[in-house]
């Protein structure tokens, strides 16, 4: 008898079960750069599941849940309040064991992102924010930005490869705060992504950690036709590694080949 109360008392403790539901709380770290997300699963239910959770029930206020089987994954980071639902989830990679999400936490796109992963077949969190103390976070912090259907910018601070599970950091331009700039254009490899930052173009190429601030007069900065103006007057340029970057035109009178420039 007290073998079975003692078993009832570790299930209880591991998962909570509420309308005949499992959860299980994930601890989150901090990202590295050895962090891999890509992992091919040995079983087929050894997947991750992304649930709607108004389709599951239309009287809720939406969002969605991410499960291993039948048992719902949270999201615990230190102090912050229990992560039970996200506003946003999408697989990263094709075997899907990992998701990213960011929490419904009511601070909309500034809302923390994570990536829940598997690893050896058990779920972790990773979390995919990095202190900030800039004083237009607010207005920088644009969520999800879609470089292609398949790379996203993360809030100025991480490029995601959503089909292979790749992350990578993007170099800040002050460390102790993220780009203060709104994302406006990537090279034609689409490696190097360029910022409207205060007085010029912030250029940082994510593969290789090279940066490079292109001062631009504030009439183009704050011009309704700025990408379009940038567009006719500046060249991307490849550096001696191979990196490509923005360079101001020398004369009037070359012609700018439009399909130079994605966004």
């Amino acid at each position: 008898m007290k073998n079975t109360l003692l078993a009832l008392f570790l299930s209880i403790t591991l998962f909570s079960c509420t309308g005949g539901s499992l959860e299980k709380t994930l601890t989150s770290k901090a990202f590295t750069d050895k962090d891999d997300f890509n992992e091919f699963p040995k079983y087929k239910d050894k997947i991750l599941v992304v649930e709607d959770v108004y389709d599951k029930n239309p009287d809720s206020s939406g969002g969605f849940a991410v499960k291993l089987k039948d048992t719902a994954l949270y999201i615990q980071d230190g102090s912050k309040p229990l992560a039970k639902k996200y506003q946003d989830a999408r697989f990263i990679n094709s075997q899907k064991t990992a998701v990213l999400v960011q929490i419904e936490d009511g601070a909309k796109k500034i809302s923390p992102f994570y990536i829940i992963t598997l690893q050896n077949g058990l779920p972790n969190a990773v979390a995919l924010t990095l202190p900030s103390n800039g004083a237009k976070d607010k207005d920088f912090a644009k969520g999800l930005e879609e470089i292609t259907r398949t790379t996203v910018v993360v809030n100025n601070d991480f490029v995601v490869a959503t089909v292979r599970g790749k992350v990578y950091p993007i170099k800040r331009q002050n460390p102790a705060e993220m780009i203060q700039g709104k994302f406006i254009l990537y090279s034609s490899d689409k490696s190097t992504l360029v910022f409207a930052v205060d007085k010029g173009l912030y250029q940082v190429n994510y593969l290789t950690g090279e940066t490079l601030t292109l001062p631009v007069p504030p009439k183009v900065l704050n011009s309704e036709t700025m990408v379009r103006e940038i567009q006719q007057n500046y060249s991307w340029e490849k550096n001696s590694r191979g990196t490509s970057f923005l360079k101001e035109n020398p004369d009037d009178d070359r012609i700018v080949d439009i399909k130079e420039f994605k966004h």
